[in-house]
């Protein structure tokens, strides 16, 4: 790594209030030598992954492989994850599956479990045994459409998001779509596939549940005008378990005074008191998407790309929401130009704090642009996966605000263009997404969009 690349990732990008994502993180940051993290990444003889010394991957599903299940072969597009404890230390990992009408491949139609046999998207859940052999792997969820991320429950359910706000009649569907469902890896069918209405009908990205409130903080990826916004949701039967969430709720949206487009905002650690929450016209969309609807003289705060979204704890105190934009431009309708924000909303102070920036990357083989999907890491600090031009990492940053490549994809698309001596700026990567850790700390779990591939990466994640 260049010193212009260190000094616009370490010096300006990670400045600021970046130490307020790790507060109430007991464990010790990593160490750090020539090389911030866990050194440098070592090029993977079979091609798939890279990695640092000492850290090893296993394949645990990929794309067009029979499922377990006989309910038919892996769908593409692996996106959005979760980890959930099962029994006698199994996990079970819950992953969407963003497919679109134009997908070349879909998740089985299984009776119970399908919202809309003409959509192609959905969940398939894996069960893994303490060696992360994969045990069993089946349809969770089938018929909903583009799901990209979503986010776990404290019942320990996932909630797949769909990315579209396609109604029937569009694209062949024959239900409206752009609604969150609740799945349950361990038993899909004591889930079904249920649309949770009242949580509103827009393009959905990831959502966090605030463990004490049970309200539900929900992003809107939205990277055309008009951009999404950020809301939350206040369920009658907070925290009532598998379910709960059908009992309704009201859908709120959030406004910063003063800020309009949170793209304005350049500055790590600035910070906006008295934020506002205003009620949802009309959560369904009946009429007119969400982000469009009259919210009033005062308008409401809009962002471009947001996507990952989080709840992190703070020391045992409240805690907070974190939610990421991953990048804003002017030439879109932004108003200012960034490469990726993580933002902090505190509901007990009603406070909005933007912690991050993420720098521009000078460097296509090198992290530092669009953070997509988002977690907090074993060692403390955070894991990200990339989602922009060139090659694709999971890249960490550690409470010291040092940025580190954990994990880089080799699995070049465009094959063709290495044949004919093509460099690595003429090639295409696939994208990471859904990074999580297993409940014990001792796995990060990740996939590759395309091909679509799950991996298991074990290693001195404590070091």
């Amino acid at each position: 790594m260049s010193a212009t690349r260190r000094q616009i990732l370490a010096g300006i990008v990670f400045s600021g209030a970046l130490s307020e994502l790790f507060a109430g993180t007991a464990v010790a940051a990593p160490t750090t030598g020539r090389h911030a993290g866990y050194g440098p990444l070592v090029p993977d003889p079979d091609g798939l992954l890279d990695l640092p010394a000492g850290f090893c991957y296993k394949v645990l599903s990929r794309q067009g492989d029979p499922l377990r299940s006989g309910e038919g072969l892996v769908p593409g597009n692996h996106d959005g994850m979760g980890a959930f404890a099962g029994r006698r230390g199994r996990v079970h990992l819950v992953r969407n599956h963003e497919n679109r009408v134009t997908a070349p491949t879909s998740v089985p139609t299984v009776e119970g479990l399908t919202y809309d046999p003409a959509a192609k998207g959905g969940c398939t859940a894996l069960e893994l045994d303490g060696r992360n052999d994969v045990r069993g792997e089946r349809v969770a969820i089938a018929g909903t459409a583009v799901n990209c991320a979503g986010g776990p429950t404290p019942w320990n359910t996932w909630l797949t998001c769909e990315e579209t706000e396609d109604r029937a009649g569009t694209n062949g569907y024959t239900k409206d779509h752009g609604f969150v469902f609740e799945v349950d890896g361990a038993d899909p069918r004591r889930t079904g596939a249920v649309p949770l209405t009242a949580m509103g009908r827009f393009q959905h990205e990831a959502v966090a549940i605030d463990p004490r409130s049970g309200i539900v903080y929900e992003t809107e990826d939205a990277f055309q005008q008009p951009f999404g916004l950020f809301y939350r949701f206040l369920p009658n039967r907070p925290l009532g378990g598998t379910s709960s969430l059908r009992a309704g709720g009201a859908l709120e949206a959030m406004r910063v005074p003063g800020v309009p487009d949170l793209s304005a905002v350049q500055e790590t650690g600035a910070r906006f008191e008295g934020v506002e929450w205003v009620p949802v016209p009309d959560p369904m969309a009946t009429q007119t998407p969400v982000r469009l609807q009259d919210f009033g003289p005062k308008g409401i705060t809009h962002a471009q790309k947001l996507e990952g979204c989080y709840w992190g704890g703070n020391g045992g105190g409240p805690g907070a929401v974190y939610f990421v934009s991953s990048f804003a431009r002017a030439k879109d309708g932004s108003a200012a130009t960034h490469f990726g924000q993580v933002w902090k909303y505190e509901p007990h102070r009603r406070r909005l704090t933007l912690v991050v920036v993420f720098g521009p990357d000078t460097d296509v083989r090198l992290p530092g642009e669009s953070p997509d999907n988002i977690c907090l890491a074993p060692a403390g600090g955070l894991m990200v996966c990339e989602d922009g031009d060139g090659a694709q990492h999971v890249f960490g940053v550690s409470r010291k605000g040092e940025v580190y490549a954990m994990a880089r994809n080799a699995q070049a698309l465009t094959a063709a263009a290495t044949a004919a001596g093509g460099t690595p700026e003429a090639l295409e990567w696939g994208e990471f997404a859904g990074v999580t850790f297993s409940p014990d700390a001792s796995t990060m779990y990740v996939n590759c969009y395309t091909p679509g591939t799950t991996f298991a990466v074990t290693g001195p994640w404590r070091r």
